[in-house]
């Protein structure tokens, strides 16, 4: 008998009147705005302009659920296009089924098209939004939670997941896989901040570290699932892909920190720009101040001008040589 469970939602969605809110779109929109949110403040703090992140997201975010839903469907194809399948699911989005290889792949070309409107390094846009993005996927996990899906192998540990009978489920207690990638998603941003902080990563360094952090957990928590999926080599396809994307993250991180050391001074010109424009507008108020003194004193330049003129006639002016040397020495 369990006497510990994580219990599993009974259904997951959420009618609001006549608007169904699904948990699985509800935990992808939280994270969404998380990473932006977060983003934004870091990159405020490596001198950009507020509103950036969230313009450049406007590309990045569908572009990345696109690509998200790309890999799933073509990974899983059998679940789509096979027999007695309905391939109008692939378009259901909303009933889970998002690959983060493909969301970030697609997601950093839409990244790239707003970095390059903006007239700003896409390295640097992405290092400010890592640890948001490992937020954002950790709030997505629990999505899974809500459809009851990727839960790992038979468990009765106290923490183990409920998953009640349903199409391709068996009811039992199980691994709850999507909470351990949540909590190591938690760790990996935590990471990324403490290494940014430490060692001033620049140029996409930062980013990499994400990447290589999540694969390196990605990879062992893949192992642990017991839903279908491609095998290679006996080996889970998204076991070899964290693990071909981890050694590229590194090998980014080696080369980079050799080939571009150090950190971008400068990671939004418009920004510099600005802040050019409004010293240079405080210059102008300072000027016009500057011109009012002197206009102030022009009265003095006459009495000094009277002051020699008085020196020539002294004798005839005696009162008045003494008031130009008063204003000489004023």
């Amino acid at each position: 008998m369990d006497l510990a469970y994580i219990p599993s939602p009974s259904t997951g969605v959420i009618d609001l009147g006549p608007i169904p809110l699904r948990g699985y779109a509800f935990c992808i929109i939280i994270g969404v705005f998380v990473a932006v949110w977060f983003g934004n403040k870091r990159w405020i703090a490596r001198g950009g302009r507020a509103g950036t992140v969230a313009d450049i997201a406007v590309w990045a975010v569908p572009f990345g659920l696109v690509g998200g839903r790309l890999y799933h469907v073509i990974t899983d194809y059998q679940l789509y296009f096979s027999d007695g399948e309905n391939w109008v699911d692939a378009f259901k989005i909303w009933q889970g089924g998002l690959g983060i290889w493909g969301a970030i792949a697609l997601g950093a070309v839409g990244a790239w098209i707003g970095c390059r409107r903006r007239g700003i390094p896409l390295p640097a846009w992405a290092d400010a939004l890592a640890p948001g993005i490992a937020l954002a996927q950790a709030c997505g996990r629990w999505g899974n939670w809500f459809n009851q899906e990727l839960y790992g192998k038979p468990t009765d540990l106290p923490w183990a997941l409920k998953i009640s009978e349903g199409p391709n489920r068996v009811a039992g207690t199980y691994h709850p896989t999507f909470l351990y990638e949540s909590l190591w998603c938690i760790g990996v941003a935590l990471l990324v901040i403490w290494a940014d902080r430490r060692f001033r990563l620049g140029h996409g360094r930062a980013f990499a570290l994400y990447v290589a952090a999540y694969c390196a957990g990605r990879g062992w928590i893949e192992y642990m699932r017991v839903d279908e999926a491609h095998h290679i080599l006996g080996v889970r396809l998204n076991v070899w892909t964290a693990g071909i994307v981890f050694v590229l993250a590194v090998a980014y991180i080696v080369i980079s920190a050799k080939v571009r050391p150090g950190r971008e001074e400068i990671v939004e010109p418009n920004a510099v720009d600005a802040e050019v424009d409004e010293g240079a507008e405080g210059g102008d108020v300072a000027g016009d101040a500057d011109g009012a003194t002197v206009s102030d004193a022009a009265p003095e330049a006459d009495a000094d001008g009277d002051a020699g003129h008085a020196e020539d006639s002294a004798a005839m002016a005696p009162e008045k040589n003494g008031t130009a040397e008063a204003a000489k020495n004023g």
